[in-house]
């Protein structure tokens, strides 16, 4: 039963680390994009949407990059 417990631990964290990167990415492109639609409608303009879109992808990206590398340094951290 030991080793099903530890399964099931590693699957559980496996899912939040996942979820994880998911959140990551999606909350920044998603602030930065209403932020554009806002600046968009007050101006009256038609590309702050997009360029501020892709400044929310770009830093959910590096978002990301910063967390996979954190958990490698971890999981190398715990092997040694």
């Amino acid at each position: 039963m030991a080793g099903r417990q530890k399964y099931d631990r590693t699957v559980f964290m496996s899912l939040a680390l996942i979820s994880q990167f998911g959140i990551t990415m999606i909350v920044p492109v998603a602030m930065m994009f209403a932020a554009g639609y806002l600046l968009d409608r007050y101006l009256g303009t038609s590309y702050w949407t997009v360029i501020l879109f892709f400044v929310g992808a770009l830093a959910g990206f590096r978002n990301i990059y910063v967390l996979a590398r954190r958990v490698s340094s971890e999981k190398k951290d715990g092997e040694a």
